[in-house]
């Protein structure tokens, strides 16, 4: 037996492990999956064994059929015939399982709005296709050049885009980069790409942004002068005279004084000498 390689595109996988011409009535068939981890039973004692136990069958003789097949069933596999009444009493096959599976719809990021001159980056993710996906750009349905050299359209563009992590980063935005832009994942098990997103592009007022600090500051400059004003004319004098004041007169000599419950009423308390 030799060695096979295997592209699948279908969920179901048929692994064929022919026997031509044998003796032996009843021959020991095992199937092996092969990894970076070493060798793991599939098909062993007229069981099948591991993550394939609900979804594999053996089809007589040796042929094993896989049901929704996964990226995780990419691996090699090894049919072992052993007919022990037969000259050649051992022989196998290895097969090499490559499960490719198509890309999902990738996850696309567009900025909504860009100040003119300005950088901007798009980015494009998918992670469930194998292969690995390769990206491309498309803006008003047309196909963005990985170098904007290349294309008479695209030529006064400034960007870069990398197929391989799907992110197109433009240096200083133009008017004429606004338009609606959207993403394609693609492997060798087709493609898929996101809904169109549209991207503006707007012009910085210069004069307009002066102009608004100007009007801030002479507001704030006019609420300072008001404060200083109030100040000096005393409107915010914390000390102010609420009721009357009441100076107590001098004491002459030999007179004293007393205050009634009345305040500023007094009476004499002894009468003058001579």
């Amino acid at each position: 037996m030799s060695s096979y390689h295997f592209p699948f595109l279908l969920t179901e996988v048929e692994l064929s492990c022919v026997i031509e011409s044998i003796s032996t009535i009843n021959p020991r068939i095992e199937w092996k999956k092969i990894t970076s981890g070493g060798p793991s039973y599939v098909y062993f004692d007229k069981k099948i064994y591991g993550d394939l136990e609900n979804r594999a069958v053996i089809r007589e003789p040796a042929t094993l059929l896989i049901t929704n097949a996964t990226r995780s069933d990419t691996a090699k596999y090894r049919c072992e015939v052993t007919a022990a009444e037969d000259q050649k009493a051992f022989d196998e096959i290895l097969i090499d399982l490559v499960v490719r599976v198509k890309p999902v719809v990738p996850k696309c990021s567009v900025p909504k709005s860009v100040p003119l001159g300005k950088s901007a980056e798009l980015s494009c993710v998918e992670e469930e296709g194998f292969p690995k996906s390769r990206y491309q750009w498309f803006k008003n349905m047309e196909e963005i050049p990985d170098d904007p050299k290349t294309s008479v359209k695209f030529f006064n563009s400034s960007y870069t885009l990398s197929t391989e992590t799907g992110t197109l980063k433009f240096i200083s935005v133009r008017k004429e980069d606004a338009g609606e832009y959207y993403c394609r994942a693609k492997n060798d098990a087709g493609h898929t790409q996101c809904a169109p997103q549209k991207m503006e592009v707007y012009d910085i007022d210069i004069v307009g942004i002066i102009l608004g600090v100007l009007v801030v500051v002479v507001v704030l400059l006019c609420i300072t002068v008001g404060i200083c004003c109030a100040y000096k004319q005393g409107y915010f004098s914390s000390q102010q005279q609420t009721g009357n004041n009441y100076k107590v007169p001098a004491k002459g000599d030999g007179v004293d004084y007393v205050r009634t419950e009345d305040e500023g009423d007094f009476r004499h308390k002894s009468s003058f000498v001579i």
